[in-house]
């Protein structure tokens, strides 16, 4: 599928490399066709790596996408340059007059904090419930995840014991629900968080549908019926190194972290992980923007109610 971006994000010439179509805002205007708006608001510190990890997942569809990145103005990243965020980011004040076929929220590093404790918990709040309104499906990510759960439908999150790190199997608990379409019975997830939601209350919630679960990391996929707001606990999105990068990282510090499970060939941490996750990925995000974005949407964007 053809991803509209600005011509000089750094993401474009690897996509252009890994033969994934994207098109500048010159070519986009000559197509006679009304792309679905997308939405990212990315809270993750790396924000360049998950620029790239998120047009990737989104590219494999036929539908034209035009992604705007959406940055916090109560929180300063660290870790990306002022010159990324100002070139290629608008704020929410910048951007809330707008309407969005969908929303990306991605995870953040302050799963340990209290909700609002986070110096951006009152901005986010502000977007989850201006996207009621504005955005016809709302995909949130990890801790994205956890702050939606909380915000939506007052469902805590529980610190876990040690991180959940590596690559976990999970069943497909709904089959018949197109998000899931075309996913096998099983399939492998990468998950990396000190903190969850217990499995007994997304079950109890009467709003919420539980898509798939894993014995042992919890609930990966649950969603509203109507696929308004649709929660990811996990990170389909990732690259094949991005846990290991997280693994060498956390080393580096001194920090106490155990191998990410399922991961390294032999637990040998100097081998090339698997890749097992792409796929249903792909299909993950391809189910998202088809069936509840694209079919559902209206095609004037206006109407979005």
């Amino acid at each position: 599928m053809p991803i509209k971006i600005q011509s000089d994000l750094p993401a474009k010439g690897i996509l252009e490399n890994e033969n994934i179509f994207v098109m500048d805002e010159g070519r986009a205007v000559s197509q006679e066709i009304r792309p679905l708006k997308i939405c990212i608001l990315n809270l993750m510190p790396l924000k360049e790596e998950t620029e790239l990890q998120l047009l990737r997942a989104l590219s494999n569809t036929p539908l034209q996408v035009d992604v705007d990145f959406m940055k916090t103005s109560t929180h300063v990243s660290q870790n990306t340059s002022a010159n990324h965020l100002n070139r290629f980011y608008s704020t929410f004040a910048e951007l809330k007059e707008n309407k969005y076929d969908g929303l990306i929220i991605t995870g953040a590093p302050v799963e340990q904090m209290a909700f609002e404790e986070v110096d951006y918990w009152e901005e986010l709040c502000g977007i989850m419930e201006w996207s009621k309104k504005h955005v016809t499906s709302t995909l949130h990510i990890c801790w994205g995840a956890q702050a939606g759960l909380y915000y939506h439908f007052g469902l805590p999150k529980i610190q876990l014991a040690e991180k959940l790190f590596g690559i976990f199997e999970h069943k497909v608990m709904n089959r018949k629900i197109p998000l899931v379409r075309g996913f096998d019975d099983y399939f492998m997830a990468p998950n990396s968080r000190y903190t969850t939601v217990s499995a007994k209350a997304i079950h109890d919630c009467p709003q919420l549908i539980v898509l798939a679960e894993s014995e042992e990391a919890g609930v990966l996929l649950c969603m509203t019926e109507d696929g308004k707001q649709i929660f990811v606990m996990g990170h389909l999105e990732y690259d094949r190194v991005t846990l290991q990068k997280e693994y060498e990282r956390d080393v580096a510090k001194g920090l106490s972290i155990k191998l990410p499970v399922n991961y390294f060939p032999d637990d040998d941490p100097t081998k090339r992980p698997h890749l097992q996750w792409r796929a249903h990925s792909n299909n993950l995000y391809s189910n998202w923007l088809n069936y509840y974005v694209y079919q559902t949407t209206p095609y004037d964007i206006n109407e979005i109610r």
